[in-house]
């Protein structure tokens, strides 16, 4: 059977940290689709055709990478594209304390579908999407954060 996972987030914007959890990912799993979740209540810095565009210019040419958006329960979206896990990275405990109990309500909803944690490479630990925004926000050098699909 094909190992396939959904590694879901708002990637605004994609950072060297998701880099690092999907391309790890990607010994582990036959297929990864970077699923972008849509949140009307949320504001976003980058549109989610940049973010989308980001996506697919930092992948382009990894068969194994697909990317989709979506405005439902993750869960749901697992189901609708027949994955069977779920990937997430942590960097902390702060993160493990979040990731936790969506992990385990998911687990609860759909027992099939389980949640794979990796932990971030120690070089990208300090890296979020949300320092990256408020660097932007303030002109401040965030190249070393983002893949150079981003930096352009």
């Amino acid at each position: 059977m094909k190992r396939k996972a959904v590694f879901p987030g708002s990637f605004d914007p994609i950072t060297l940290g998701h880099c690092d959890i999907i391309e790890r990912g990607l010994q582990m799993f036959d297929e990864i689709v970077l699923a972008i979740g849509v949140n009307s209540a949320k504001k976003y810095t980058f549109s989610l055709e940049q973010r989308k565009a980001f996506l697919e210019a930092t992948f382009a040419g990894e068969e194994k990478i697909s990317i989709a958006t979506y405005e439902t329960l993750t869960i749901d979206f697992c189901k609708s594209v027949e994955a069977q896990f779920i990937l997430r990275g942590l960097r902390s405990t702060t993160d493990f304390n979040y990731e936790r109990p969506i992990a385990q309500t998911n687990r609860a909803m759909d027992s099939e579908v389980e949640t794979v944690f990796l932990m971030a490479s120690p070089a990208v630990t300090h890296v979020s999407s949300s320092i990256v925004r408020e660097i932007m926000k303030y002109d401040g050098n965030y190249q070393h954060l983002v893949p150079d699909t981003v930096r352009k």
